[in-house]
């Protein structure tokens, strides 16, 4: 079976936010690392979950992804065509392609513009998408799309509830047809209820579209739902990644056997309540992160070599095996599941 093409690449990728104290950014007083060195390929119609805790740097990428923020270094290819290096007309017209919606429909959509207001300003703005006199009939197609009533159009934001906001977000997301949508966090602060129906959203207008999404995530179960691959995210860096089968079935990063660990399960198996992995201490500051692997101040395993070489995100040799960073990954019997490849290695993990 032919890949799919690629459209979305990133290559290295970093993005450093000079921080000082007393409100003046001041030279030599610091750097946030957000985003630190990320490699990420999307193909068209996938979808790629991106997963890790608060403050590791997913909504710093995907302003990136968007051109909403500016890289430090690095590379961001869309469909070839350097994204971050595009000025004026040439990002207006790339950034057509890619849209981001945003994690908080209460904060995202603008109170005093009414729904229709909302969802056509993008034609607006790329005036050679369609005729002024068309825009009122594609609202109403956007909103049908979306699950909500056209005749709703001239209603405010607070007139509607979370789930309908959001669907508000989408639609106007979609108003310019994009191939790529960035969606972050979109279902985190919606009712647990109304989770479901917007995920099954997603991917309905995934079938309907064709489109690709980046879907960034802290819920794993809402991930493995939706996403075709995974990429586990930890101070700024990609520590993992891979298929939702290869990544939940058979962690190799120990980072992402914690977190699977914790995800809760409706009818939990007694016999496995020790294979809950719990962290010790709290993540580092991205303004100083550790030497070596980031990870090694939390992990069980860690040894002298964690803190003095930073290990790549790579695939092993083994045939089957996924990406991870890490100087002793798991093996395909450990895990949440099971235990370390053999006898060797750093406490009983061998060495790849």
């Amino acid at each position: 079976m032919t890949a799919a093409p690629l459209i979305l690449e990133v290559r290295d990728l970093v993005k450093h936010v000079p921080v000082g104290g007393g409100g003046v950014l001041r030279r030599g007083a610091g750097r946030l690392r957000t985003v630190d060195g990320i490699d990420l390929e999307l193909r068209r119609g996938e979808t790629l979950g991106l997963v890790g805790e608060s403050g590791c740097g997913k909504s710093s990428l995907a302003r990136l992804l968007t051109a909403v923020d500016r890289p430090t270094s690095g590379e961001i290819r869309l469909f070839g065509e350097r994204l971050d290096q595009l000025r004026g007309s040439r990002l207006r017209a790339a950034r057509r392609h890619i849209k981001l919606v945003f994690q908080d429909p209460y904060a995202s959509l603008d109170p005093r513009m009414t729904v229709e207001a909302l969802v056509r300003e993008p034609f607006l703005i790329h005036r050679d998408v369609a005729p002024r006199a068309d825009h009122r009939r594609l609202v109403g197609e956007l909103l049908e799309l979306v699950g909500l009533n056209p005749d709703h159009a001239r209603r405010y934001p607070h007139q509607f509830s979370g789930g309908q906001r959001q669907r508000i977000a989408i639609a106007r997301a979609l108003a310019l047809r994009p191939e790529i949508l960035v969606c972050d966090e979109p279902v985190s602060a919606l009712d647990v209820s109304v989770q479901a129906q917007i995920v099954n959203l997603f991917t309905s207008l995934q079938r309907e579209l064709g489109i690709a999404y980046v879907f960034i995530a802290h819920d794993l179960s809402v991930v493995e739902h939706i996403a075709d691959r995974v990429a586990v995210m930890y101070l700024g860096r990609i520590v993992e990644q891979g298929t939702v089968e290869e990544v939940y079935d058979g962690p190799r990063h120990p980072y992402t056997d914690a977190l699977l660990s914790a995800v809760p399960v409706p009818l939990p198996d007694p016999d496995r309540r020790s294979a809950r992995v719990r962290l010790q201490g709290d993540v580092p500051s991205p303004l100083d992160p550790p030497s070596g692997c980031r990870f090694r101040t939390r992990c069980p395993q860690a040894v002298a070599r964690c803190a003095t070489d930073e290990p790549p995100l790579r695939s092993p040799a083994t045939a089957g095996a996924h990406a991870a960073a890490c100087h002793f990954p798991l093996g395909p019997a450990s895990g949440v599941g099971g235990g370390p490849v053999d006898s060797g290695g750093a406490s009983g993990r061998q060495r790849e």
